[in-house]
């Protein structure tokens, strides 16, 4: 079965069917060469389509307990070779799959012009005008104001832990997030990516956390508002995403990277220690001015913001993801620095 997809420049790219069905997003490319699972069921990649630098996707097979989220959030999947095993559950996930396609030349494209709008249409009646049809209603991802409600939680869930409190803004987390937290004791509240600041409060949480999540983070204006409440008062996190909505909130600003960061193999360098460590990366907007925060850590090819700091306010944030699965696991101490600015912010229990 055929399948095609329409490039913003103009070309047409013919490739394999391996799930039916006509979508469209923003073409983006990850170096991952493993974690396809993880990465499939990452939010951050909604009203995206994904392609896959590694030639070949699906050779451990597909486990449930190795997902992000509930399901598949790429609009498109697309590859050199997907296994049966992958193909048959993106199928299942009604979500269209390409392969036999040569990724070089759609990973050459985008670093070259960048991520761009596309349209596809798979299936034994796919033709190119069908995908030239879906990528005229594509969007930018600018456009997508209601992102968020896509990703979040519709009422907050708590998981029981003796640890601080933490808040967790969904505007949508991964699920390591949250097992990364409750892991070291924490009770974890993860709520509605627009949840009030006095729905917040309403938590006493002992830390604000922002997740990471899909698209621009000037259209989460209302986590940046709770950040905005609870600056200076509580202690504040972020991963990814998180970390462009609290820069922002704290005078700060963002801005659309050419082709972003995706992969397992990104290099950040800590700029009080001098290490380098590897990290898992996915996000197509960066932090252009840190505003009221310092840059404590830089990536190493472009010298982007990888971690912010506000000492005096308590406020951490990191633009890769710590928690990664499978890995790199170099980075996972940010979640005991963030429990212990709650601790360090707990009332002394007075003695007799």
């Amino acid at each position: 079965m055929s399948a095609y997809i329409a490039l913003a420049d103009g070309r047409v790219v013919e490739g394999r069917s391996r799930a039916p069905g006509t979508s469209r997003g923003e073409l983006v490319f990850t170096t991952a060469y493993t974690g396809y699972e993880e990465s499939l069921t990452d939010p951050s990649y909604a009203e995206q389509v994904l392609t896959f630098s590694y030639p070949l996707i699906g050779n451990y097979g597909v486990r449930e307990e190795r997902f992000e989220s509930d399901g598949v959030t790429p609009r498109v999947a697309i590859a050199r070779e997907f296994t049966d095993d992958v193909a048959d559950w993106l199928e299942s996930e009604g979500v269209p799959a390409v392969d036999a396609v040569d990724t070089r030349e759609l990973v050459t494209a985008i670093r070259e012009q960048g991520a761009m709008r596309c349209g596809v249409a798979a299936g034994p009646d796919a033709t190119p005008e069908q995908a030239r049809e879906q990528l005229e209603q594509c969007v930018g991802m600018s456009d997508h104001v209601d992102i968020g409600a896509q990703v979040s939680v519709d009422e907050t869930q708590v998981y029981e832990g003796t640890g601080p409190r933490v808040a967790l803004l969904d505007c949508g987390a991964k699920k390591s997030i949250v097992d990364s937290l409750t892991a070291r004791g924490a009770e974890v509240h993860v709520m509605p990516y627009d949840s009030t600041p006095g729905e917040v409060a309403a938590r006493e949480p002992d830390v604000v956390f922002v997740s990471n999540g899909p698209g621009d983070p000037a259209n989460f204006e209302a986590a940046g508002a709770v950040v905005d409440e609870f600056a200076g008062e509580t202690p504040i996190a972020g991963i990814c995403l998180g970390q462009q909505v609290v820069a922002r909130s704290l005078g700060g600003a963002t801005e659309k990277m050419e082709f972003g960061h995706r992969g397992l193999n990104q290099p950040v360098r800590d700029l009080e220690t001098d290490r380098v460590i590897m990290t898992t990366q996915n996000h197509g907007y960066s932090v252009a001015d840190p505003g009221e925060l310092a840059v404590t850590q830089v990536n190493v090819n472009d010298g982007t913001a990888e971690g912010l700091e506000g000492v005096d306010i308590d406020v951490l944030t990191r633009q890769y993801h710590p928690e990664a699965n499978p890995g790199p696991h170099d980075s996972l101490d940010f979640f005991d620095d963030v429990l212990d600015m709650a601790d360090c912010r707990t009332p002394a229990v007075a003695s007799d």
